[in-house]
């Protein structure tokens, strides 16, 4: 028989007896002309495929094969994939009848051994009382594979994607059946394991000849692959690296299998960091960071992908290190899909969830408004995503606004009139000024009131600058000259007194739909600009303050019950405010305790509000990842930092750091981070900054 005749039989025929046979002799000498791409094979009726839009059906996992059903309906599952790759080696044998003879052949023997496996498959699944046909089927590898337009679209789909990741999912069910006692069916996952690393050989040394030979295998096979297929589908529960050495992957392809990530079904969301959406909204296109800035958010800029999920994308300028990555997946940590921003214009094809930038502001709109048509089930318009509204929640005087009628109102409901005297006064809430004898005067009210020392800062700023610090008797001319400054470029300030801190902390919540959600209470750190420092998490800090803060207060005596009743009503507040501009998103509050002029310990509870993700809410997500019962802290080590501890470099920091704090990790099935240190981004090429999370059983630990 010629091969153009067997291939045709095999994709066209109409019953599974034709489409599994196989003559003892097979010629190629009348290869034909190039065959158009049909809409599917031919099936029997039973066996045609279920629509793409009708879902997917329960794949059996591996803990429930004791269940002889299960075992049924998995083979099931594997017969139709084996019968889907002979139908698709037949239509690439009638797609491709030039591509060279070796090849061909090399077709024609996979696609027998895959009648083989079909009739092995169809064998076992009648032990367990399922017929081919008895379960709906899928045309997945069908709608992925067979608009091929060059034979290395069909190895890099089929064989380098498909049949790779059959090298786990053949392992992992083998072992599984053996363990519940089906030996049979364990058996004929070994051979079809053995097989398979023939066939991914067979698959890699075409794919090599075809590829561009300047480009590694990798980036070779990622840019061969078209949505929806990637590397995601080309491994299984877990990577069996024996196996794809086995089939002549270098280590290198090994180790980019291993932490990349792809969502395989579930709708992304898209995740940026943008960390001075504040000065945009102040200077507008003016605003530049300074070098510093600029370098630490490149340095920070994968610090998203602990804020979402793993079939999530996080947009970088460069994707961090396999091995950087490497690390992170060992100590638990589920990777995204990262995406290059010069990449990013192949997600316009892609069906995407919501866009999560760092913080919603004129410079991610701008950065994410080319995405906005991809967006599915987005209830807001492009308009609510950011407007002046929602600008006006990052402005302090919002904030300090928020606060004044917040106590004012509190006050007002209880009987006598008065608020909390854990609480801080009406009058050391910061005032707006608009002008420079404003601004003057709220500083001689206030300063008549005995609080000597201000601070006044721009309503918009990055975090611990654009303030300025007002100690001495009188104003001096360079302090004057920085707000005629201000009030020049149209600025708002906002003057309040400086306050004897005590400790801070700071609330993170989630704006959603349903309402304002709390996640977490966070201990802070910041240095004496204000600046971020660190944050600290306690056991059980999604529903306490921290302990610190409450021990400051030695009356009354059910403070810490107090506290959490007070922050209830400023949340429920706090979400009418926030529908009412239709915000949707991250928020976090900052707050601290400190000593009055008299000595007594008081509550700020709100020294500003931020609409957006902060490093609380990094911690918050992280400690998802610490054993229970821990505490955890997160904290940026900055380039003086790194040179005061006697470090000349970053990845000597990090080396060090892991030698001191060694990472520890409770047990399976999910490992949790039991103590140690672990660095957030990479070492190797962090400039300015280096985010490092520490978790111990102690919070006395943290300090070490």
């Amino acid at each position: 028989m010629e091969l153009r005749e067997f291939a045709e039989q095999v994709l066209f025929a109409t019953s599974l007896e034709e489409k599994l046979r196989a003559p003892d002799a097979i010629t190629d000498e009348r290869p034909g002309t190039a065959l158009v791409t049909p809409a599917g094979p031919g099936r029997p009726a039973n066996l045609l495929f279920k629509p793409p839009a009708a879902g997917k059906r329960d794949f059996p996992g591996l803990h429930q094969l004791e269940n002889k059903s299960a075992r049924g309906r998995l083979l099931h599952f594997f017969a139709n994939h084996e019968l889907l790759a002979t139908e698709l080696m037949a239509l690439v044998l009638l797609k491709f009848p030039d591509a060279p003879a070796a090849f061909r052949q090399g077709v024609l023997r996979t696609l027998q051994d895959e009648q083989e496996h079909t009739r092995l498959y169809l064998e076992r699944m009648k032990s367990c009382g399922v017929e081919l046909g008895d379960l709906p089927v899928s045309g997945y590898f069908w709608r992925c594979v067979a608009p091929m337009e060059h034979p290395i679209d069909y190895v890099a789909g089929l064989c380098l994607t498909f049949e790779q990741a059959n090298l786990d999912f053949a392992g992992d069910y083998a072992r599984r059946f053996a363990t519940v006692g089906d030996a049979d069916s364990a058996r004929l996952l070994e051979k079809i394991y053995r097989d398979e690393i023939g066939h991914v050989a067979y698959g890699l040394q075409w794919f090599r000849r075809w590829k561009n030979p300047d480009a590694s295998d990798w980036d070779a096979f990622c840019r061969t692959l078209k949505f929806p297929l990637s590397p995601q589908r080309a491994k299984g529960f877990s990577l069996n690296v024996e196996g794809r050495r086995a089939a002549g992957f270098d280590a290198q392809f090994i180790a980019e299998m291993q932490v990349y990530s792809q969502s395989k079904g579930r709708t992304p969301s898209i995740f940026i960091f943008n960390p001075f959406a504040e000065g945009r909204i102040a200077a507008g296109k003016t605003f530049n960071p300074t070098k510093r800035q600029a370098q630490l958010a490149r340095d920070l800029e994968n610090l998203p992908q602990f804020l979402c999920r793993q079939d999530d994308i996080v947009l970088v300028s460069e994707k961090p290190s396999v091995e950087f990555l490497s690390g992170l997946k060992s100590a638990g940590f589920p990777l995204p899909e990262f995406v290059e921003w010069e990449n990013a214009g192949g997600l316009k094809s892609r069906k995407l969830g919501r866009l999560r930038p760092w913080a919603w502001g004129p410079d991610s709109f701008e950065l994410l408004k080319p995405l906005l048509a991809s967006v599915s089930g987005e209830q807001r318009t492009n308009e609510k995503r950011f407007n002046a509204e929602i600008a006006q929640l990052y402005s302090k005087v919002w904030s300090a606004d928020f606060l004044r009628k917040l106590i004012s109102q509190n006050s007002a409901i209880r009987h006598p009139p008065s608020a909390p005297d854990w609480l801080c006064a009406e009058n050391e809430i910061g005032v707006a000024a608009n002008s420079v004898p404003a601004a003057l005067a709220a500083i001689a009210k206030i300063r008549a009131r005995g609080h000597h020392n201000l601070v006044v800062k721009e309503s918009f700023g990055v975090a611990g600058s654009n303030a300025l610090r007002l100690f001495e008797p009188e104003i001096l001319p360079a302090q004057l000259r920085w707000m005629e400054n201000a009030f020049a470029q149209n600025r708002e300030l906002v003057v309040e007194p400086w306050l004897e801190r005590l400790a801070d902390f700071s609330v993170q919540l989630e704006m959603a739909a349903p309402g304002l959600k709390l996640c977490g209470y966070t201990g802070l750190q910041t240095d004496a600009r204000g600046q971020f420092v660190a944050n600290f998490a306690e056991p059980h800090f999604r529903k306490r303050i921290p302990a610190e803060i409450v021990s400051r207060f030695r009356a009354p005596a059910d403070i810490s019950s107090r506290l959490l009743e007070f922050y209830g009503e400023l949340f429920a507040r706090l979400e009418t405010k926030l529908q009412e501009v239709d915000f949707i998103g991250p928020v976090g509050i900052d707050a601290f305790v400190y000593r009055d002029a008299g000595g007594a310990v008081k509550l700020k509870p709100v020294v500003e509000i931020n609409p957006r993700y902060t490093m609380g809410r990094v911690l918050v997500e992280l400690m998802r990842q610490a054993g229970q019962n821990s505490f955890g802290a997160f904290r940026l080590v900055n380039a003086a930092q790194l040179r005061a501890e006697g470090f000349d470099n970053f990845p000597d920091y990090a080396r060090s750091l892991a030698a001191k704090f060694p990472l520890q990790l409770e047990a399976q099935p999910l490992p949790r981070i039991r103590s140690g240190a672990l660095c957030l981004n990479d070492p190797a090429t962090a400039q300015f900054c280096l985010a490092v999370f520490r978790v111990s059983r102690t919070a006395a630990a943290l300090n070490g």
